[in-house]
């Protein structure tokens, strides 16, 4: 547990609180990676197992999904580009050389939603979603490695999406084609979602895939449609009124549900920021500082006592979902410290290192490894969650260990 008791976030100042945030952060990626190095590696048929139960059970023959693996990509080229460890770096080349010859469609273009356990393709529908998290960990191999190859193959997916995508009548991207570029009669990311052509979520990591890329490829047009994106957050997807996000579009953009969801505004308004300061737009980057800032605070609101995050406000019927998910924690963990670094408000640093005191006493799993998926509002661990699943993977809190770390060396540095 941390050298700072779980129920006194406020008994150092900020100086020796950011030490101790950077000692366990150190400390949390470690365990993190350790965990999926030694239990995620297919031995047997190459790449990243599908599943693991809650248990710690390899559920066998289990199906491979692209997200999972994208974000695996990501998680281990960025780990490496911090640790230099010998070890994440061969994670991430595994991760690629599996994602490209198995998840990138050669015949037609884009990324396959899932494959089976032995890498053989059972869905070929392209969700933008997963082309975008393709892009962000090609992108981060790039960065980690110099491969001219994964920087090509991300060039020619965000060529893909912008083909088959972006709508010229009304601006942003539609969520999913078929294999060719079909329209599709569901193009939902998940049932939990609602039918919708355009979404927040999508356009969430189309942004900061997009942003990931233009670090690689300054590229003139997809500094175009990065400002785009943007500009697309301040105009139609942050509420004016509320200060949260709408999460689901139709085609012209009005909205189709009344709902918060607090992990996705607090993740947003890092990223947001994160993109407008790659692209550069001095301008743009002001207003996005705004937009940012009354997301953090918005989200600040509604934290709880024992500083987590409520998991989603249905606003049409006032119900509030109380259950508390692993990613939710680990985005407040970077969105408030986020917020911090910009204000210098104490009270946003206390407010980040309540969420990994949360996290810390409810949602890492001390007997198995890794975090669990998440607590039910008496505190009680989820039950039927995966561990190692299509969603459950080692990107919202691997890359929240090495955010915080990035910001806490950032703000302890001698001026």
């Amino acid at each position: 547990m941390s050298a700072l008791a779980l129920n006194q976030p406020t008994a150092l100042g900020a100086p020796a609180l950011l030490a101790t945030y950077q000692a366990e952060m150190a400390a949390e990626l470690t365990r993190i990676t350790d965990f999926w190095l030694r239990h995620a590696v297919d031995e047997v048929h190459g790449g990243f197992i599908g599943q693991m139960d809650e248990s710690g059970q390899v559920v066998a023959n289990a199906a491979k999904g692209a997200i999972l693996n994208a974000r695996i990509l990501w998680t281990f080229a960025a780990a490496y580009r911090y640790t230099q460890q010998p070890e994440h770096l061969a994670a991430a080349t595994r991760a690629f050389d599996y994602f490209l010859s198995h998840f990138v469609d050669s015949e037609h273009g884009g990324v396959y939603w899932l494959l089976d356990a032995q890498g053989h393709v059972v869905n070929t529908r392209k969700q933008m979603y997963a082309l975008a998290f393709a892009i962000y960990g090609l992108s981060e191999y790039h960065l980690a490695t110099g491969d001219a190859r994964a920087l090509t193959a991300g060039q020619v997916l965000f060529e893909w999406i912008e083909a088959r995508s972006y709508d010229p009548a009304h601006g942003g991207y539609l969520e999913a084609v078929g294999r060719t570029g079909e329209p599709l009669a569901d193009p939902r990311l998940s049932e939990k979602d609602r039918p919708a052509p355009k979404t927040m979520n999508t356009h969430l990591h189309v942004l900061e895939a997009y942003a990931n890329l233009y670090r690689c490829w300054p590229d003139a047009r997809l500094a175009e449609r990065l400002g785009g994106l943007l500009r697309t957050f301040l105009a139609r997807i942050i509420d004016a009124r509320t200060g949260h996000l709408q999460l689901f579009f139709d085609l012209e953009w009005q909205p189709v549900a009344d709902l918060v969801s607090y992990g996705h505004d607090i993740e947003t308004a890092w990223l947001l920021r994160e993109a407008a300061e790659v692209l550069g737009d001095a301008a743009l980057l002001t207003q996005v500082n705004a937009a940012a800032a009354r997301l953090v605070q918005s989200t600040a609101a509604a934290q709880l006592p024992d500083g987590s995050l409520p998991h989603e406000l249905d606003r049409a019927t006032g119900h509030l979902d109380q259950h508390r998910e692993w990613w939710v924690s680990a985005e407040a963990m970077v969105g408030f410290l986020d917020g911090y670094a910009q204000t210098h408000d104490e009270a946003l640093l206390r407010r980040s290192y309540q969420a990994w005191q949360f996290a810390q006493r409810y949602l890492l799993d001390t007997d198995l490894g890794e975090w669990r998926w998440g607590v039910e509002a008496d505190y009680q661990p989820m039950r039927g969650q995966d561990k190692i699943g299509f969603w459950k993977c080692p990107y919202h809190n691997a890359r929240a260990c090495l955010e915080v770390l990035h910001r806490c060396r950032a703000l302890t540095r001698p001026a």
